[in-house]
């Protein structure tokens, strides 16, 4: 029997932060602000349809990420406008 390659779990993590990075990326250099955070919103609801094909649950945590690119920045002008 071959033995299978068997990374270790810190190398998966990695590569799972390291392409959420590059899509944050993507979507703070090519989408609108307006825009992130609707796809960030579509995102999070095709992820509560996890069960159906081609959609699944990885598309919560990218939804969360991608929507927020617009929300923190949102939340910091909020907060200095109470101050």
């Amino acid at each position: 029997m071959p033995e299978q390659d068997q990374r270790p779990e810190p190398y998966a993590k990695g590569k799972l932060r390291q392409w959420r990075r590059r899509v944050q990326l993507w979507t703070g250099r090519n989408l609108p602000p307006g825009l992130r955070l609707v796809a960030g919103l579509l995102l999070i609801c095709g992820g509560f349809l996890g069960f159906l094909p081609v959609l699944g649950f990885w598309m919560i945590p990218l939804g969360l990420a991608v929507a927020a690119l617009d929300v923190v920045p949102l939340w910091r002008w909020l907060r200095g406008r109470r101050r």
